[in-house]
């Protein structure tokens, strides 16, 4: 991946929200036009984007910075390779074998969900905890 990875839009015609990485590290962006704005990113709301992108759920990105599969396995295997707890470790990577196998979007959205499950201290649905997030890093650009 180079630049940014816009995953979906909030709103229609609204900014883009997606991922940019740094090393071995992914941020949350935020962008309209040239304006991109990141902030860090924790694994639970890595694993959020992740869902929201098999689910499908969100307005579509722009198509020349469009996220793939590839990018989403690539976050996930990141995030599993932080895990301590060998449960959702297995799960992550579970979910990298199903993104790269080609299954279906239940397939991987079970084990990230799963996996999620077990690692966030706080629970929050993936959409409210981006919307969450990308108002704070509105707020404070």
């Amino acid at each position: 991946m180079q630049g940014p990875c816009a995953i979906g839009r909030l709103e229609p015609d609204g900014a883009w929200v997606g991922i940019t990485r740094s090393g071995d590290r992914y941020r949350l962006a935020v962008g309209r036009d040239d304006d991109v704005r990141e902030a860090d990113a924790d694994d639970d709301l890595l694993l959020a984007l992740a869902i929201l992108y098999f689910e499908d759920v969100l307005e579509d990105p722009p198509p020349a910075i469009e996220a793939t599969h590839a990018d989403m396995s690539d976050l996930v295997r990141s995030v599993a390779g932080r895990a301590a707890d060998p449960g959702p470790q297995r799960l992550l990577s579970e979910a990298v074998d199903a993104i790269d196998d080609g299954l279906a979007e239940d397939e991987v959205i079970g084990r990230l969900v799963a996996a999620r499950r077990r690692t966030a201290e706080e629970q929050a649905d993936p959409l409210d905890l981006l919307r969450d997030r990308v108002a704070a890093l509105s707020a404070a650009g």
